[in-house]
């Protein structure tokens, strides 16, 4: 029997196939490492070509809702939160998008004397005195990313006056200047004795390293997050020309 898709008809077809899986996913009703069902059913359901729910099937991998295996079947995925390389969001924002509890522990507030090397990468004098934090952040209870930053006070002249329990550093630097340029680098490392304690990992679990850096009319903040690699992803998404090459997005650049 189709679907009914009087409340849906506006959408494109794929969109509707997408829309049905994640209110499944949402209800409690598929969870996770249950099997979808087939390309062929889905068509059935929705009277829609292989085309289409194999579009609908792939942007829902690449989103991480499903994982797809050849000649295996589609399953739904372990929820874990996915940061974007491209469009900078919010730890809290991704956590709550996955009906998750967000919480977080501020490990250091304060305002110091830029040592030579953070001076260096927010391109101010050594010993210039700039603000500093540590904020480990979790998802239902359970640690997933640890953030410490080295923020310029001509950016976010207000910075340690926030209780970042209950607003995230990101969210707050958000309601400052908007950042208009970020520069970031990924790499995989194996977690020092402090993050093993802070995000509950072992020795030889490998964890993400992404250190940021943004920019407004001064280099804004210099920026370090750490992954509990099991937990979370990175990764975007972004339209391409015909030659290949990324687009240009007007869109602001958070922090």
């Amino acid at each position: 029997m189709a679907i009914e898709q009087n409340e849906t008809a506006w959408m494109p077809s794929y969109e509707r196939v997408k829309r049905y899986i994640v209110e499944q996913i949402r209800l409690g009703n598929w969870k996770p490492d249950d099997q979808l069902p087939s390309e062929a059913k889905l068509c059935e359901l929705f009277q829609v070509s292989r085309m289409t729910a194999a579009r609908a099937l792939r942007e829902l991998a690449y989103d991480g809702w499903l994982v797809r295996m050849q000649g295996v079947g589609t399953f739904v995925a372990s929820a874990r939160p996915t940061a974007s390389l491209l469009e900078v969001k919010d730890i809290a924002q991704e956590i709550r998008q996955l009906n998750r509890r967000h919480s977080a522990r501020v490990l250091t507030l304060e305002a110091i004397n830029a040592p030579a090397i953070v001076a260096s990468e927010l391109e101010v004098p050594p010993d210039t005195r700039i603000f500093h934090s540590e904020v480990v952040h979790y998802e239902d209870g359970q640690p997933i990313q640890y953030e410490e930053r080295y923020v310029n006070p001509s950016a976010a002249p207000r910075y340690l006056e926030q209780d970042y329990t209950t607003i995230t550093p990101n969210e707050y630097l958000t309601t400052c200047d908007p950042a208009r340029e970020v520069e970031q680098t990924v790499e995989a490392i194996l977690p020092d004795e402090k993050f093993r304690d802070l995000l509950q990992v072992a020795p030889n679990e490998p964890c993400l390293l992404l250190h940021r850096r943004t920019w407004t009319d001064v280099v804004a903040t210099s920026s370090r997050f750490v992954y509990a690699g099991q937990r979370c992803r990175l990764g975007s998404r972004y339209p391409l020309n015909i030659q290949g090459n990324p687009l240009a997005r007007n869109s602001y650049i958070f922090y």
